[in-house]
């Protein structure tokens, strides 16, 4: 460990997470390696997924699909959240898939198209419940009749036609059937005005390990390729996925503290007993919640140990008692639970949070170094 964290990506689980949910959906699979691959790393985990099976990459942003080119990665790339004025010809120059949700992005791309001389490649959005991007009912008429327009042209190619659910991971969801329907109907509208999508999609993590109706021809796997099951179990579940991270740090102070010692700021907490404090060079700004005061929990020395005390920005108390305990040694703070829930999980730390697994991943800062272990050795 060169810092004073790090966090420790299995390519090897990425890869497996691929194969595995490929084996369940039987169809494409999209990558998604927006937010730096959930805080991963978006190129070796794109690496390791392309060589496991995936087929497409997903981002959200020009610079993420940037990236991944000059990184030297080909595959087919979808990056579908865009300002009107952003750069379209160097996504049409770099063979990136233009995701489009209005008839005013849609007059910008076609219109960065006619500059270059050569066609952009488009994937148009419907917007079947979630309310967030994609075109609602009343734009969706247009903005298909405005792609058939310009595909006419030569200046864009609907490549897709795709939408996303808004809570697949809720089994026996009714909103899930309304969303196909309406995501069908999306279908039929933009066939009608003359368009021939190569590629729909519809499902996300969740619908793609539990809800065939949804999988069409693509699937978009999120925060299952990282091995964290979508419907928040925090252990190995049903569908056999492994987490890919581990952050760990290393204890860099030791104390015997008396009973009646205030801890960390304010203080909110005091020992009830003679204790040994153990100081953790991480905090808020390495990606530990300040929220999780109180629940929060460590693996040192065999045993899960409470965080004590307001968690700051760069560093954490923890409660080790009486354990062997020494500065320099090893601590886990969340990793992949191998069935015997003991290091705490990704999804534990989420709960503690009232958040999601996705915040606390994509939350570990930049100064903690990534170190990617290669998918052939942690396999072998």
């Amino acid at each position: 460990m060169s810092g004073l964290a790090e966090a420790v990506v299995d390519l090897g689980a990425i890869a497996g997470n691929v194969r595995t949910i490929g084996s369940v959906a039987d169809t494409e699979l999209m990558a998604v390696v927006k937010a730096d691959a959930f805080g991963h790393g978006a190129v070796p985990v794109a690496q390791a997924a392309l060589r496991a099976g995936a087929t497409w990459l997903g981002v959200t942003s020009a610079t993420e699909a940037l990236t991944l080119r000059a990184a030297g990665i080909t595959a087919p790339t979808l990056s579908w959240l865009h300002r009107p004025d952003d750069d379209f010809g160097a996504l049409i120059v770099a063979g990136v898939d233009v995701g489009v949700s209005t008839p005013t992005h849609l007059r910008a791309v076609a219109d960065a198209a006619h500059r270059l001389g050569a066609p952009a490649t488009v994937q148009l959005k419907a917007d079947t419940g979630l309310s967030r991007n994609g075109a609602g009912w009343d734009d969706w008429p247009e903005l298909v009749s405005w792609a058939r327009k310009f595909e006419l042209e030569d200046a864009i190619r609907v490549r897709g036609i795709w939408s996303h659910l808004t809570d697949a991971d809720v089994p026996g969801t009714p909103g899930l059937a309304r969303q196909v329907a309406a995501f069908e109907e999306a279908l039929r509208v933009a066939r009608g005005a003359g368009l021939d999508p190569d590629l729909v999609h519809l499902a996300n993590s969740a619908a793609a390990l539990s809800a065939p109706r949804t999988r069409f021809d693509l699937c978009r796997i999120g925060i299952a390729l990282y091995g964290v099951d979508p419907f928040g179990a925090a252990g190995p579940g049903e569908f056999g996925l492994h987490a890919a991270m581990t952050l760990r740090t290393t204890v860099v102070n030791l104390k015997r503290v008396p009973a009646g010692t205030g801890v960390s700021y304010g203080p909110e907490y005091v020992t009830g007993a003679p204790t040994r404090l153990a100081l953790l060079p991480v905090g808020y700004a390495d990606g530990l919640p300040r929220a999780t005061e109180g629940r929060g929990a460590v693996w040192v020395a065999g045993r899960r140990c409470p965080i004590v005390g307001r968690i700051a920005m760069d560093q954490c108390v923890v409660d080790v008692g009486d354990l062997p305990v020494s500065i320099g040694d090893p601590v886990v703070v969340f990793g992949p639970d191998r069935g015997d829930h003991a290091q705490p999980t990704v999804v534990e730390w989420a709960r503690w949070a009232g958040t999601n697994p996705h915040e606390i991943l994509t939350g570990i800062g930049a100064r903690v170094a990534r170190d990617h272990l290669d998918e052939r050795a942690t396999t072998s």
